[in-house]
């Protein structure tokens, strides 16, 4: 396997299970990148640019990362608290007055909204709109009462956030992101692909999952009770998932350039651990969350059985933390996962940031095998 970048010294295991990734994990093209204390000591890429091609993965490649996509953005709003536009514990129709649920902004975030399906879901066409699943979410009724529980809001979590950040700043979310945030850290990370660097980003889709071997351990397989949800048009689970049926091809350029705040982020590996190193650290001198506001984000919001996802989950404000379900390096880390395989975290006791980005998507919702054997690995070199 031709692996290209750079390791630092003592973290040489990482690079070695990049390449077990491709050898016994399948992937086809992917990258993976760690700060430490504000600085770069792992970026690596390998394999094809597309899950389908043979141009090879270079430096500055991108794909699509869904849901990691949330914890990418859940910083606009943590930063417009931290800048006194925004008030976490207001009713969110204080700023966003067609909004009809009893939510605060804070239930956005910790995934409480109870508003995680549509009663009637978006065409793909109508998805295209930045604007109609902002309209959509704000007139739907709430499936259990805001506040009383949490479940994964898995594609209405982006048009809260967008119908959110437009109505206090102006400026939709992948714009405020891009102004405030990519620009002035000079990541490679887009909400919204711009036709500039459309050529950046490869084309991704499923993966076969690998054979059980004695180097890729055993085949995990979800509880009886997941795969029901998932299999059941009328579950919550499916409902959730199902909000744009059917979903838009990601390969497409239209969808690309669309900034949905819960599942199209197109970032580099090493964009997506510089962003998550910024938040804890400074990066060229550049830091965007205080210390007080890393902790709003890592303190816990939600844990235990979640209704959309049939698992124990928690989260922060905005972020996933460590737990079974998706485990990280540390109890004090903070991110998130992209369904298929992306990962994206912070971990400010450790100063380590992580990005795992991969253009071939696996079934895993938040604890992709690839992206775990890196963690392991990082979290024995410190």
């Amino acid at each position: 396997m031709d692996v290209r970048g750079t390791v630092a010294g003592g973290f040489e295991p990482v690079r070695d299970a990049f390449v077990r990734n491709f050898g016994a994990l399948g992937d086809r093209g992917a990258a993976v990148a760690v700060y430490r204390d504000g600085r770069k000591v792992v970026d690596l890429w390998a394999g094809t640019k597309d899950v389908d091609g043979t141009e090879p993965w270079q430096r500055g490649t991108a794909q699509v990362v869904r849901s990691a996509t949330k914890g990418v953005a859940a910083a606009v709003p943590l930063l417009l608290h931290q800048r006194g536009e925004l008030d976490l514990d207001a009713p969110v129709g204080e700023y966003w007055p067609e909004f009809k649920a009893q939510i605060s902004v804070r239930h956005i975030l910790n995934h409480r909204a109870g508003l995680p399906a549509l009663d009637l879901p978006l065409t793909p066409a109508e998805a295209l709109d930045p604007l109609r699943g902002p309209e959509a979410v704000a007139a739907q009724a709430p499936a259990w009462e805001p506040g009383t529980d949490h479940g994964y809001h898995a594609l209405t979590y982006g048009w809260l956030v967008d119908g959110l950040v437009r109505r206090v700043t102006g400026r939709g979310t992948g714009e405020w992101l891009a102004d405030e945030v990519a620009d002035p850290l000079g990541l490679d990370l887009w909400l919204g692909l711009p036709p500039s660097a459309a050529d950046r980003a490869g084309r991704v889709g499923p993966l076969p999952e690998p054979e059980p071997s004695a180097s890729s351990g055993p085949r995990l397989r979800p509880k009886r009770a997941v795969t029901a949800a998932y299999e059941d048009p009328a579950s919550l689970t499916r409902r959730a998932f199902a909000a744009i049926t059917p979903f838009p091809d990601q390969n497409d350029p239209a969808y690309r350039a669309l900034a949905m705040p819960a599942t199209n982020g197109v970032t580099t590996a090493e964009g997506l651990a510089r962003f998550y190193a910024s938040l804890i650290d400074h990066v060229d001198g550049v830091r965007l969350f205080t210390p007080r506001t890393v902790a709003r984000a890592r303190a816990e919001e939600s844990a235990g059985p979640d209704r959309v996802l049939v698992v124990g989950t928690r989260f922060g404000l905005g972020y996933m933390l460590h737990g079974s379900a998706s485990p990280l390096l540390s109890p004090a880390s903070f991110g998130h996962p992209g369904r298929g395989g992306a990962l994206g975290f912070a971990d400010p006791e450790e100063g380590v940031a992580f990005g795992y980005v991969t253009n071939g998507f696996r079934k895993t919702v938040t604890a992709d095998p690839r992206a775990q054997a890196l963690i392991r690995t990082v979290r024995a070199a410190l």
